[in-house]
Formats: structure tokens, sequence, C-alpha cells
């Protein structure tokens, strides 16, 4: 029985699971009216799920609508549909929008939709005051009421017959802005008006205004009137004439009041806290120009302007002179004069940096003049208080230059060839500027102005160009020009292509006398040269100074220690030491000293040989002497035997002739017979009988 339920329990299972099987077909949102809509009218966005299911049956489904990335809506319902509604539609509702839908563990999201809002809310514009005096300021407060920032505002002043003047102000925080305007002179009636700007990502990024906000009016008041500038004195204003101004005006509060008299931008006079300004002085040509009178009060000022022309008294003077340049022990007449006009004080002056020195009063002035009198000179002269004084004229006087020297700025009247050769010419005397000309021969190299010398560089020296240089000055004076003498200059060659030589070359003879030779190919005299000898340290055997290119020293014994290498040094006054290729000499034996070496050692081989001849000589000798020996000690036995026979046995008288057969046959064998000759002997001498 409980495994028929089972299996009834099996079989409904699956049948309810088969009937719970849907699937998202799409998720789609859209925009009612529109997803273009105007700024305050009512928008929906609507979300909506298109689903197929096995059955019918209850599916709860989990709605949720974004905004830009925002969540903005969510419902659960058991339809498939939800509706966002948004009853005033601002342009902060401007965005993406999607929806997504959730059931029974799937998830289905739609296509983004882009809607916009067009248009902003009208801007709310206030002003703190709606009556302001000049230089105050004017502060307004713009509202864009829900709108959403970022915003941007615009201000704009408005006056009658004038262009607006606009502020920008960008509000990242707030939907509200506030400015400040300052109120200027000429500020009568003044309007001003907003706007609200914002960016609006559509198709592109666009910048989305609004409609101008209500225009606030804003009645401006003077603090005081604008001022009065006059003269009191006559109109026509002559130089040497008193001059009076008087600058006034009408203020609503005397505090703060400043008046300001002003020529060229230059204050001539001020006051604080007055209504009137008073200025005088004596007219002169100076004084004509345009003359301002201002009046400030806080940030309001008003400006009166006046022109004012002063008649010429008299033209400047005119200083002349005789003659602008002159000798020194001259005469100079200085003359001052004013065209049509002859009624003046004058005075002649010169021109000094702490101060112009008077001469004369008097309209001329003559006198001898030397070398200090040079400088500028003016004339002044004076009517009815006014003083003017004439262009300054410049006076030379000029010394007579001395004559010139010419030298080597290094010192001495040489150079080395290929080094440029710097001159200078002097002078002790003489009125500058001086006008300095180099020759080199008859040829002008350089021309220089200067006070007291001038230099010149010749870079073009050669081996053998003999031409002498010299100078000549001059200046203003009428001595004209002086010439120095001619100065000749050296032209010294450098070292080159140094040698060193010697006999005998490689091999010399110890106790033998060599000779070296150094020699230059190329080289001014006089010619300073060393022998050196490569060492550790070099040393220098030699040297000497020759006006000539080359040296021979003789080395009268050279012993073994001279073995090495040599080389020679030269220089000359270039003041460049070259060095020759080195040689090297071996010191060897001399030929008699070869020959005692060869004596004594043919001496030692002789003696040797004598030597050896002698031992062997010797050797023979005395083999020889033993062997004689031996025969006479043979003769005596046989005579001693012949005794004895006879007294014993006159039968042995023959036996002896064996002795003479032995004797010859030791003759013929000494070394054989040697010890039978000893036997006999001690066989005699051991006989009984033998004494």
């Amino acid at each position: 029985m409980y495994l028929a339920l089972l299996v009834i329990f099996l079989q409904c299972s699956g049948v309810y699971t088969q009937e719970r099987v849907f699937t998202f077909n799409s998720v789609e949102i859209r925009a009612e009216p529109s997803v273009k809509v105007k700024n305050g009218a009512p928008m929906s966005i609507i979300c909506y799920a298109d689903i197929s299911k096995s059955a019918n049956f209850h599916l709860q489904h989990n709605i949720t609508i974004f905004k830009d990335g925002k969540l903005v809506y969510m419902i659960v319902s058991d339809k498939g549909v939800a509706q966002y509604e948004v009853p005033i539609a601002r342009s902060s509702d401007t965005g993406e929008y999607d929806c997504t839908v959730k059931a029974d563990g799937k998830t289905k999201s739609s296509n983004p939709l882009h809607v916009w809002v067009t248009g902003m809310t009208k801007p709310i514009l206030t002003a703190e005051k709606r009556e302001v005096l000049e230089g105050e300021v004017v502060k307004l407060r713009c509202e864009l009421p829900e709108e959403v920032p970022p915003l941007q505002f615009l201000f704009r002043k408005i006056k009658m017959n004038s262009t607006p003047k606009e502020k920008y102000v960008f509000e990242a925080h707030r939907n509200f802005s506030t400015v400040e305007f300052s109120v200027e002179e000429g500020d009568n009636i003044l309007q001003f008006d907003c706007f609200g700007k914002r960016y609006v990502k559509h198709i592109n990024i666009e910048l989305e205004s609004s409609e101008p906000s209500n225009r606030t009016l804003v009645t401006v008041k003077e603090p005081f009137i604008k001022p009065s500038l006059i003269i009191k004195s006559t109109s026509n204003i002559t130089e040497g004439d008193r001059i009076e101004f008087e600058c006034s005006t009408v203020v609503a509060r005397m505090r703060d009041i400043e008046i300001i008299l002003q020529k060229n931008k230059t204050i001539l006079n001020s006051v604080r806290d007055e209504k009137l300004l008073k200025y005088s002085a004596v007219a002169t040509l100076e004084d004509s120009g345009e003359y301002l009178c201002k009046v400030e009060q806080g940030r309001a000022s008003k400006t009166t302007k006046l022109n004012v022309v002063v008649a010429e008294l008299f033209p400047k003077p005119i200083l002349s002179a005789s003659m602008s340049k002159l000798d020194e022990n001259k005469e100079l007449t200085l003359s001052c004069s004013i065209s049509g006009f002859r009624k003046a004080n004058f005075s002649i002056l010169r021109r000094n940096s702490n101060g112009d020195i008077l001469l004369k009063n008097s309209r001329n002035l003559t006198m001898r003049v030397n070398v200090n009198d040079t400088g500028s000179y003016i004339c002044k002269a004076e009517v009815k208080r006014i003083a003017k004084e004439s262009k300054p004229v410049r006076i030379s006087v000029y010394a007579p230059v001395s004559k010139p020297t010419l030298s080597v700025v290094s010192g001495l009247p040489e150079v080395v060839l290929g080094k440029p050769l710097r001159l200078i010419c002097r002078l002790l005397m003489g009125t500058p500027p001086i006008t300095f000309t180099f020759y080199k021969g008859n040829e002008v190299k350089k021309v220089v102005i200067n006070d007291t010398y001038a230099t010149f560089l010749d870079e073009n020296i050669r081996q053998n160009d003999k031409r002498g240089y010299k100078c000549d000055a001059r200046n203003n004076h009428s001595s004209g020009v002086k010439t120095s003498n001619i100065l000749n200059i050296t032209v010294i060659v450098p070292i080159q292509n140094v040698s060193l030589g010697s006999i005998p070359y490689g091999e010399v003879e110890d106790g033998s006398e060599t000779v070296f030779l150094c020699s230059v190919e190329e080289g001014s005299w006089p010619i300073h040269f060393k022998i050196f000898k490569k060492t550790d340290h070099d040393t220098l055997l030699y040297e000497k100074t020759e006006s000539t290119d080359r040296i021979v020293w003789h080395k009268e014994t050279m012993s073994r220690q001279d073995t090495g290498t040599y080389y020679c040094m030269v220089s000359n006054r270039a003041k460049v030491n070259v060095k020759s290729h080195p040689i090297t000499i071996n010191v060897i034996l001399a030929s008699w000293q070869k020959g005692v070496i060869a004596a004594f050692v043919l001496i030692l081989i002789a003696g040797a040989i004598t030597l050896t001849v002698w031992w062997f000589l010797c050797k023979k000798k005395k083999a020889k002497g033993s062997s004689m020996e031996m025969s006479r000690s043979a003769l005596a036995t046989n005579s001693t035997n012949e005794k004895l026979a006879r007294q014993h046995n006159d039968g042995d008288y023959y036996s002896g002739s064996g002795y003479i057969e032995d004797g010859e046959n030791h003759m013929k064998s000494t070394d054989e017979n040697k010890d039978s000759t000893e036997n006999r002997h001690s066989r005699i001498q051991g006989h009984p009988d033998a004494t």
C-alpha cells in the first residue's frame, strides 16, 4: 500500500514540475508620451516582460527600473509590467533608463532607453537692495528650483544704450548662486536678470539653457555731483602769468570725500573731507596740457577735464660757438641770443655732474682754452621770472698726439712661426678720440679708434717675410699725424727633424773614442743641444748652445758601462723640445784584449800538454830504472853461484850459461823475470852462506 502511495506521489510531483516551466521572451522599456518630454510635463517609464509558460500558474515578478545606473523604482507583482510615474518632468530626469525582471530564479534585462527632458525651470532672481549709491555694489541671487546640480549661472547687468555686462558662475553642489556688480559713475537705472544652464548628454553633450529670469530694477543715487574745474585767471595765459585752478563738487555726505588735481598722471594737489581744492603756479610753456579733477568717495569717482594753453613769452635762447673742435691755447667765443627778443638777462654756464658752473652773466664769453675745458656749455635767459636754457653745445679741446711707440705685447720683437703676433701702439700724450693705423710694410692692416692705445693681431706670419711694422696716430689737433719707428720682427722657426748618429755606429771597442753627431733639419739659431743616455732617470751627458744646425761630441774613452741607448734633445727660442730617434751602442772588447786572452788560453793549453808529456816521460824513466837494477842483481847472483860451485863442485861451471840465457831472457821480458829474480834474491838472502 505504501509503495503504491509513493508511486502516485512521484507521478504527481513530475506533473507539477512539468506544469511550472516558463521562459523570458523579452524585457522591454518605453517612455510615454515619448522619449522627448517638455520640462514640466508628466512622464511615465513602463517596463514590460514577455514570458512564455508551460501552463497557467501564478508567477511573482520582481521589477526594478534604473536611471543612469541608479535605482529609481522597484515593485513586486504577479503581472509582468511596471510603471514609474514622473508627474512633473525636469531636466534632471534626462538620462539612460533600463529595467530588470527577476522571477523564480531567472533574470532578464531590457536594452537602455534614452529620455530627454527639454527645457529648464525658469530661474528666480532677487536683489539685496533696490536702491544704491554710486560706488556701492549690487548683490544678486539666482535660483533654479527643482533643478539638480551641477549648474551654470549667467548674470547680466543691463544699462540703457550700453552692452550688458555678464558674469558666469559654476555651481557644482547647489541649485543657486550669488554675485556682485559694482555701481559705476554714470549708472542711473539698472536692470538685472539671470539664466540657468546645464550640460545634457543626448546624442552629443550639449549645453541646455533656461529662459531668462524675472528682471530686477535697481535705482542708483549720486553721492556727489560731477566736479567743476575752472581757472580764475584770464582766459589768455602767457608765460610768467600766475595761473589758479579751482576744483569743487556738491556732496551728499562729507565723510571720506577726496578731491585730486592731476596733469599727465602727475598729482599736483589734493584735499580730504573738503568740497573745494585750489592750486596756483607761475605759468610756463610746459604747463600747457590737459588737467583732470577727480572726486572719490569709497568706490565712487567722478572726473572733469580742462585743457590749458600757455602762450610763449619768448623762445628758448640759442648758444653758438666760434668753433666746436679746436687746439689747446686757442681762443673760444660763446654767444647767446634770442630770436626777435633782446631784453633778457643772459648767463653762460658749463655743465657739471655736481651742478652747472656759472662762467659769466653775459650774452658773450671769450676765453683761451685748454684740454680741461672740454665739455658741454649752455646759456640761460630770464624774462619776468621765466628762465629758459638753450640746448647744450659740445666743445672739444685737443692736445697734440705724441710720437707713438710700437711694441710686441709679449715683450721681445720676435714671433714663432705659425703663432699670431700681437702688437700694441701706445701714446704718452694726446686728446682722445685717437685714430690708430697699423701698417705692415706700406700696407694698411687695421684702423682703430680708441683713447690712448690700440692693438693689432697679425695671424699671417711667414718665414721669409721681411716687411717691418709701424703705426701712426692722429686726432683732431691741427698738428696732424705722428708715426712710430719701424719695428722689425724676428720669425723663429721651430726645431724640426732631429737626428742622432755615432762613429763608429752600433759596436764600439772598449777604451776607444766615439763621436756623437746631433743635427736638425730646420730651426732658428741659436740652438740648444742636449745628449742623454736612457736610464731609470735619463742622464744628461752633454749640452751646448750653438748658432749652427749640428754639434759633434767626442767621447774619448768608452767602457762597458757605456753600453745603452742614447738620444738627442734640441730646442730654441720657440721653447719646444724635440727628441731624436734613439740609437743603441754596444761596447765590446778591444783587439789587444782579445790577443791577451788568446795568448793566456794558449799558454794554459801548452802548460797542460807539457805537464802531460813530463808525467809520461817520468813514468817511462822509472820503469826503465827498475829493469837495469834487476839485471845488475842477476849478474851478482850468478857470480856468487860460480864461486860456490867452484868451491863445492867444479862440475857446475856450465850452469852460468843458463843464467846468461836467463839474463838474456830477462832483457827480453823484464816483467816476466822480475818475480823470479826477487825469488832468487830471496833465496840468496835466505841462504846460510849468503853472508
